[in-house]
């Protein structure tokens, strides 16, 4: 029984949400996402809300029901509102500038990490004298804003000790104690 997968998605002002066979397209003030659908879940629009529902009680036909509620959900969300990640820099010398696009990170290695980033995902970068230079990114696509992220955060992971590196704003590292002598 998928708690998540029974709950109606109400749909805002400005959304247009169109079915086309087993593809579902939302449209919003913010941009356009597609998502396909499989394994015979059907989607159907009654007055305002959108209901997901499954042909059968089956494990795969479960566990779809309430992945493609989700999915719908935050495309809803995204095209509506947006989405918006923010890492924080920690560490001496870690900087974060960017050019329209493209990312500049100072990592604390011989070179800086030049990246360039999806159009869709919007990059800022916010350097305050004496705080750590915070990256925030900002798209209609939560999974694109989360893989984007990902990606920045690869290139030096926060380590267990000192707490250097790229974390999310807000995300709490399992520290480490030294050495005892």
């Amino acid at each position: 029984m998928s708690r998540i997968g029974k709950n109606p998605i109400t749909l805002p002002e400005g959304v247009t949400f169109e079915i086309n066979g087993n593809v579902v397209t939302v449209k919003g003030k913010l941009g356009e996402l597609t998502q396909e659908l499989t394994d015979g879940i059907t989607v159907k629009v009654e007055e305002g809300s959108i209901i997901v529902e499954r042909p059968s009680e089956s494990k795969p036909h479960r566990a779809k029901h309430g992945l493609y509620r989700s999915l719908i959900n935050n495309m809803i969300n995204g095209v509506s509102k947006g989405w918006t990640k923010e890492l924080e820099l920690v560490g001496v010398g870690y900087r974060a500038s960017n050019q329209g696009q493209v990312l500049d990170l100072a990592l604390g290695f011989s070179h800086n990490i030049v990246l360039s980033v999806a159009p869709e995902v919007k990059v800022e970068t916010i350097s305050e004298k004496g705080k750590n230079p915070i990256v925030k990114l900002t798209s209609f696509d939560k999974q694109l804003v989360g893989a984007v992220a990902a990606k920045i955060r690869s290139m030096r992971k926060p380590e267990p000790y000192k707490g250097k590196g790229v974390k999310f704003v807000g995300e709490e590292l399992r520290r480490k104690a030294g050495k005892s002598a």
